[in-house]
């Protein structure tokens, strides 16, 4: 256990947005303190553009903080579309998305989850097996390149309001097998998986060969503790199934976003106000589920029996 009273054996984000709306300097400071005060040790940056962030200086701020970065993979559009049956514009996709995976080794990052596999917020497109196809062998590629440069890329697996590429985690094992990529791996996020699989356990076990990200977010998109997701039993069963890897948690308030994103993300309610009390109430929602899980009653027994 760390002194913030989570387990010592997860590794653990937080996505930026859950205190601040951006990583502008001033506020962004206070925000990645408060994350590693509260026992995270990685932080979910927001969507960056590669072109105009100093990434030297968003690397020191991490570095004073004792955070890892996890960077985010966006700005894919109608013009840079890894699924388009046009060659320039599936070209156009993918450059962007090496860009975002050479920004994410320029601020000391080692994953870049996202949405790399189409346009966000388009969910009426069509999606015919050519288009699915098109997107995984583009995106499987731009995992390989990540790989060359030690970074992990993940996709984020999004409910059909979002997009209509990869909805539930048997899609999302059908694209990385699509993908020809040895190291592409998938991202789980409860929020959506509520809304698309029939079974969380299920979804997580089928997809754990691949997964690299499983990411906490409850139905209101406010305090883990309260909605219709059982996150305690969530990560308990993930534990319980293998699942190693990292935890992230995401919440979203109107009062706390940009008015653009707020808009972007369908965030019209002010579910919480206070980054740093959502942040610790996600923190004892994991350690519940830690705790009841085999691996946590084990490390608790260890602890127990070497304090005798």
């Amino acid at each position: 256990m760390t002194d913030s009273g989570t387990p010592s054996a997860l590794d653990l984000a937080c996505h930026v947005n859950v205190f601040v709306a951006d990583a502008s300097p001033g506020p962004f400071g206070d925000a990645l303190a408060e994350m590693a005060a509260a026992g995270f040790s990685r932080v979910v940056l927001p969507p960056l553009d590669p072109s105009t962030v100093d990434a030297a200086a968003l690397r020191r701020s991490l570095a004073e903080h004792g955070l890892a970065p996890i960077t985010i993979a966006g700005g894919l559009t109608a013009g840079a579309d890894v699924g388009s049956s046009d060659a320039d514009e599936r070209m156009a996709g993918a450059a962007r998305l090496r860009d975002v995976v050479d920004l994410t080794a320029a601020v000391g990052g080692d994953q870049m989850n996202g949405v790399p596999y189409g346009v966000f917020g388009h969910p009426r497109t069509a999606t015919p097996s050519e288009v699915f196809e098109r997107a995984a062998l583009e995106v499987g590629a731009v995992a390989d390149y990540a790989h060359e440069r030690g970074i992990t890329m993940t996709f984020e697996v999004l409910n059909r309001y979002e997009t209509s590429v990869v909805n539930t985690a048997a899609r999302a094992v059908e694209f990385v097998a699509l993908s020809g990529s040895e190291h592409l791996r998938i991202h789980l996020d409860t929020f959506h998986m509520a809304i698309e699989e029939t079974d969380m356990a299920e979804a997580i076990r089928i997809s754990l060969p691949k997964l690299a990200y499983l990411e906490l977010g409850q139905s209101g998109r406010g305090p883990l503790s309260t909605g219709v997701v059982d996150l305690v039993d969530v990560v308990t069963r993930a534990l319980d199934l293998g699942y190693d890897g990292r935890i992230g948690i995401e919440a979203f308030s109107r009062s706390i976003l940009s008015p653009e994103v707020g808009d972007m993300l369908a965030i019209w309610r002010e579910p919480y106000d206070d980054g740093a009390v959502l942040a610790a109430d996600a923190m004892r929602v994991i350690q519940r589920g830690w705790a009841q899980s085999t691996v946590g009653r084990r490390a608790q027994r260890l602890t127990r029996s070497s304090a005798i």
